[in-house]
């Protein structure tokens, strides 16, 4: 049986709504979409936290992705950052082709997100890759444009 399925969101769990727009929109081009109030018990249930969450989703979207940015205005329905390795099972980073790695690069701590310079890769005929965090630690893997430009056609 064929099922036809599409690429709704990503989920994130953030600490600071307007800390995490800025990082996202200001310096990775994300555009907000949409704000959405979850009611508790719509929440609780789906997400399988402690009622009451009180849970704020933000939606911010680009062209190739739209990233909803989850905030549990709770404090019992919050748990504690725990950095996570990139060969845990489950998801572990986004990924962002980009033109101008350096000047992103430069920007990054102003948006309150952290360079792991100890993870540059060496510049090879795929270009190069770097990961950055967010200001809630979340992993994100930018690579320069000689990456997406060497990749096989998108299936069809």
């Amino acid at each position: 049986m064929s099922h036809r399925v599409f690429f709704n969101h990503l989920g994130q769990t953030i600490t600071d709504i307007a800390r995490s727009r800025r990082f996202y929109e200001g310096l990775l081009g994300f555009k907000f979409w949409w704000d959405f109030q979850a009611p508790d018990e719509l929440a609780s249930k789906v997400l399988m936290v402690p009622s009451p969450c009180k849970l704020t989703a933000t939606y911010l979207w680009r062209p190739d992705m739209v990233l909803n940015l989850m905030h549990f205005g709770e404090p019992a329905a919050r748990e504690a950052y725990r950095a996570r390795k990139l060969n845990e099972p489950g998801l572990s980073h986004l990924a962002l082709s980009c033109e101008n790695v350096p000047a992103l690069l430069a920007e990054v701590e102003a948006y309150g997100g952290k360079v792991h310079d100890e993870s540059r890769g060496a510049e090879s005929a795929w270009g190069q890759a770097i990961y950055i965090r967010d200001p809630d630690g979340q992993l994100i893997e930018i690579v320069t444009m000689a990456w997406r430009d060497k990749l096989p056609p998108i299936p069809v």
